[in-house]
């Protein structure tokens, strides 16, 4: 994921030049900084890899506890929080695109992210898609309304981008979490993208040395790739023989296709960040940076691990 220090609380800041888009983003599958080239004293990193551990242990075990808690307690405190952080990776999304003069309709987007969230745990994929239908519809008109000419068009596309980036995409984690074993369902998709993340860092910072990326990520590493999938694989094996009822090699199919995935979301917010000239989204999380960096990969993750899990373990 993304390096935790940010300029400001929940702000991101605008780069110059391409040069200064240059930011190495800290993440799964990380590989170790080199030296300094001129010779400077400079403080160490955190850690080899950028973060500062302790903060991101915490934050993360906190995070943890809260989303076992909402799972098991009541369903429905799950679809909750769910709402809380695509709201809160909204308003990161808005305050980012604001450095290209893009503004987001954020007051559709919060009430369309509920309409979705909560269809999909009522009715399924059909109510989610109409809601996010509705949403993008919405957001079209009131954008609009609010002044027309290019900038609205521009501004309205957007709007309908965020809106499938971010609610959308949780809405599959909704529709996981309304089957009677769902809250084991979310606990391992949650799982298999932490195994993912972790096995990456540890796996990159002690043996990276083939970037995956270089010109998005600079440190994910193919070694990385190789700890994360063996890693997540070990977890998907244990929570789909022992929690699902789910023959073993379905557990190393969702590990593979999890790591694929959770990949695949982290460059993609790597992408969006150097074309917007941001290194954070935002710092709410310290030791993660901003909502958005935390969750990049399970967006693009969970409707992967959805389909499969249609398949290989149904509910």
């Amino acid at each position: 994921m993304t390096s935790p220090s940010a300029p400001a609380a929940g702000s991101a800041t605008p780069s110059g030049g391409p040069q200064d888009r240059a930011i190495a983003d800290t993440d799964a599958h990380a590989t170790p900084d080199p030296g300094e080239p001129d010779g400077t004293d400079s403080p160490p990193p955190p850690s080899r890899a950028g973060r500062n551990l302790p903060a991101a242990i915490g934050v993360g075990l906190g995070l943890g506890a809260i989303v076992v808690a909402s799972l098991f307690v009541r369903k429905e405190a799950f679809v909750v929080l769910a709402v809380i952080a695509c709201a809160a990776g909204l308003w990161e999304l808005e305050r980012a695109l604001r450095t290209r003069d893009i503004r987001l309709p954020y007051l559709p987007l919060v009430v369309g992210t509920v309409g979705m969230l909560v269809s999909a745990y009522q009715a399924g994929i059909e109510a989610l898609l109409v809601a996010f239908l509705l949403t993008a519809g919405g957001v079209f008109i009131w954008r609009v309304l609010d002044g027309g000419g290019v900038d609205a068009l521009r501004d309205a596309t957007a709007g309908i981008f965020a809106a499938a980036y971010i609610p959308f995409l949780a809405g599959f984690l909704m529709i996981m979490l309304s089957a009677d074993d769902g809250p084991w369902r979310v606990l391992m998709f949650i799982a298999l993208v932490v195994a993912n993340d972790t096995g990456g860092y540890i796996a990159g910072v002690l043996f990276g040395k083939h970037p995956m990326a270089p010109s998005v990520s600079p440190k994910k590493s193919w070694e990385g790739a190789a700890g994360s999938v063996v890693l997540a694989a070990l977890v998907g094996v244990g929570f789909t023989v022992f929690a699902l009822d789910a023959p073993w090699w379905a557990g190393l199919a969702l590990g593979v296709v999890a790591v694929v995935g959770a990949t695949m979301g982290d460059l993609s917010e790597s992408m969006l960040k150097r074309d917007l000239g941001v290194k954070d989204m935002g710092n709410l999380l310290p030791g993660h940076g901003g909502i958005l960096d935390r969750v990049d990969s399970i967006l693009i993750c969970s409707p992967v691990v959805f389909a499969l899990l249609l398949v290989v373990a149904p509910a």
